[in-house]
Formats: structure tokens, sequence, C-alpha cells
């Protein structure tokens, strides 16, 4: 985290007009709502309380359908990875080319974009690094073995992203990772911890919204339920997850399985479907934060057996809502569950289940300890927020024009509130 002495008092500003800052952001069609929510916080952030001193304005291009819009390939993996590469190598770049002039600033939001940076201004960019996933084949090749094409145009990517003035890192975690592949000095790498929408901080507000609606819609009202919350891609470990269900629902008959964040693999389905859990298992469709808040409140417990990870929002946003979180012993996690979560050794089938079976019964059986967890996850959570997350970036964007290379034209100042 950036020292509190080194954080400024409320707000950057030019003299006369607000900083002009640029959030490049994912294109929405890549559907990682992760990335979407660091674009989008910082905007509405910075909108909100610092608006005169920063002018934010969010940069993506539109989405250029190619193979997919062809009949009977749209869903065909090979030729969605062809629209992808093409609208994130030529499209971006070109259209970006044409749209960042008259910005002081360029914050990219997601590292895996960054061979964006090779058409930006130099010294003028800031990128948040989530994790090294994509850097992987290069730094680790023997464990990541890649065709030379998806080696070249890694390169690219790593190349722009070496040209950022300054890091972000959402964990400690990656940080040392950033560190110990030689690719930034400490002093170009900030760790700021992402926030919690305010949504999982408040209670529903409006009627459509309230949480048994949404409980209901799933046909979960009157169940007991454990939650899940991301996407199916190797790291995330659903098989670990079908496994533990599986030993919690012969210990627990009556306690449902929720997965939020896109279908079930073919691998994954025919798991469930030996372990005989498939109709335990129900799959949530696109939620809106609200609806995604309802269900954190009524889980019985969330649940995160990733074997790796850069931060762990759904930790946080658990925690906010008051549910009790069980996750996987990595050091992100960690630091974003802290005390108020509980922890299992990654792949340990049976750590996990009896942990689960053990804080499921406790919810049945100690209703004042587990009320316990609920307030003491609601207190840690309280500690992210992404007021605090745009203020500690504001001190980032000041080492950008102190550190050296380039500063704006006008004088930079702090103004109160």
């Amino acid at each position: 985290m950036i020292p509190k002495e080194a954080a400024p008092d409320q707000k950057l500003t030019r003299t006369g007009s607000p900083l002009k800052l640029a959030l490049i952001c994912d294109f929405l069609e890549e559907c990682w709502p992760s990335m979407d929510l660091f674009g989008d916080m910082l905007f509405q952030t910075f909108t909100a309380e610092h608006a005169r001193a920063i002018d934010a304005r969010q940069l993506r291009p539109a989405w250029h359908y190619r193979f997919t819009k062809l009949p009977g390939l749209g869903s065909r993996g090979f030729f969605r990875n062809a629209d992808r590469l093409l609208n994130r190598f030529y499209d971006y770049p070109a259209w970006l080319k044409k749209h960042s002039a008259g910005f002081d600033l360029f914050h990219l939001v997601d590292h895996s974009y960054s061979q964006l940076l090779l058409d930006l201004p130099p010294g003028r960019s800031v990128v948040t690094c989530h994790d090294l996933d994509t850097f992987n084949c290069l730094l680790d090749p023997a464990s990541e073995p890649r065709p030379r094409w998806f080696r070249a145009m890694a390169q690219r990517t790593l190349n722009g992203f070496l040209q950022a003035s300054q890091v972000i890192c959402p964990s400690a975690f990656t940080k040392t990772n950033l560190v110990r592949h030689n690719l930034f000095p400490e002093d170009r790498i900030a760790v700021i911890h992402p926030g919690a929408d305010p949504i999982f901080f408040a209670p529903p507000q409006q009627p459509g919204d309230d949480d048994e609606a949404v409980v209901r819609d799933l046909g979960l009202d009157g169940q007991v339920w454990m939650l899940h919350v991301g996407s199916t891609i190797r790291r995330k470990r659903i098989d670990l997850l079908l496994q533990v269900f599986s030993e919690v629902a012969k210990a627990l008959p009556g306690v449902k399985l929720l997965r939020v964040g896109g279908a079930f693999t073919n691998e994954q389905a025919l798991l469930a479907c030996r372990l005989g859990v498939e109709d335990k298992i129900v799959h949530a469709p696109r939620l809106t934060k609200p609806q995604l808040a309802a269900l954190y409140r009524t889980a019985a417990l969330v649940v995160q057996p990733s074997d790796a990870e850069g931060f762990g929002l759904p930790v946080i946003e658990s925690l906010a809502c008051g549910c009790p979180v069980l996750a996987s012993d990595l050091a992100p996690l960690r630091e974003a569950g802290g005390s108020a979560a509980e922890y299992c050794p990654v792949a340990d089938i049976d750590a996990w289940s009896e942990t689960a079976i053990r804080l499921l019964r406790e919810r049945e059986m100690s209703p004042e300890t587990w009320e316990l967890r609920r307030v003491n996850a609601r207190r840690h959570a309280q500690g992210y927020t992404w007021t605090e997350n745009a203020n500690q970036t504001i001190c980032v964007y000041r080492r950008v024009f102190s550190g050296g290379g380039w500063a704006p034209e006008a004088t930079l100042v702090e103004q109160g509130l």
C-alpha cells in the first residue's frame, strides 16, 4: 500500500483546468466483469469525488465482428479467438491513435492490453497489472509452452507493458512477482487493493431487486446453498469445486451449489454427472450487481478454490455482504480475506470437504457464532473501498509527473475540497 503520508490531501489538479485522464478499458465483448469493474469504478469515483481535479474519460472502441458473424462460426473457439486477436492487435491500436490526442495521462486498467502502450506518448502511462498469466509463456516457458506465433504476440504485449511509467498491482503478491522477474523496480510499483462496489455494502433499494425475489427466481427459496463466483477457466479449479461439493452433498443432502460466471465446459459437466451432483447445481444467468449482492447476502457459504489469483474480488464482495468465505490458501486471497475468511490448502479435497461441512453445520447449530462471523466479515470489508483506491491511485498519477520524463504544461497543485 502507498504510505498514508504520501497520499494527497484530497485532490490533484492542473492550474485552471482538471487533469485530462484516459481510462483505457477492455472490449465489453470480452466479458471479463472483473476487468470492467476496474474501469467503471475508477471512472465513477473520479467523476463523483474528484471532478474538479480529474476529467476522466473511458476509452474503448466498438468490437468488429469478422469470422464470428458468419453463419455457424460464432460459437467455435478458433473463430472467436481470431476475431479477438484482430480486435486487440489491429483494431484497438488503430482506433486509439485517432482518439488519444488531448489527454495528459493514460491509465490502462488491464495489463493484457499493454500492446496499446506502444502507440501512446512516452512517459504518460500507468498500467494496472493483475497477474503475470499473460506473460508466463515468456517468463517460464517450460511450465507453459506455446507456439511461436503466440510467444510473438505475448512479446509485443510485454514490450508495451515495459513502457509503463508506473504500475499498480492489486496485491503485494503480484508486485513480488514483477520484482522477481526484474520487470520493474520496486519504486515504480504501487500496491493498491481494489474496493468492493458500494452496492455490496448496502441493503437492496429497489423493490424488484430484493433478496427474496432474486433467490426465488433461481428456485432456491427455502434452500441452503453454497455459492461460487468466477469463470470456468482452469485456474478456478471447478474440478475441485465439484469434488468438494460432492462430499458436502453426501454429508448434507439438502445443500445445493449455485454457480455464477458462465456455463461449465463439457469436461466439467461430465464430471458433475459422474459425481451425481448435476441436479443439485444451479447456474445463474448474467446478473446485475444488486442481484449478485442479494445472492451473497443469502448464500450459506462462498467458496473460492482457485489455484492462482491476482487478488480475489469475490472474497471482498462476499465479506462486504456478510457472507462467510472458504478460500484457497493463496497469498492474494489471504490479502483479500485476512482473518475474516477460512482457508484450505489448494486441491486438498479432504480438508476442503471437512471445513465446508463444519462451517455449514456451525451455521445451523451455533447461530450466535455464525452471526459473529458475518459481523467480522462486514467489518473487515469496510477497509476495501473505491474511494480509498482512487485516492491512492491519484498518488501514482502524481509520481508520473514528478518522476521525470514529462510533466503537464501547468503546475500540478493540491486543492482542498
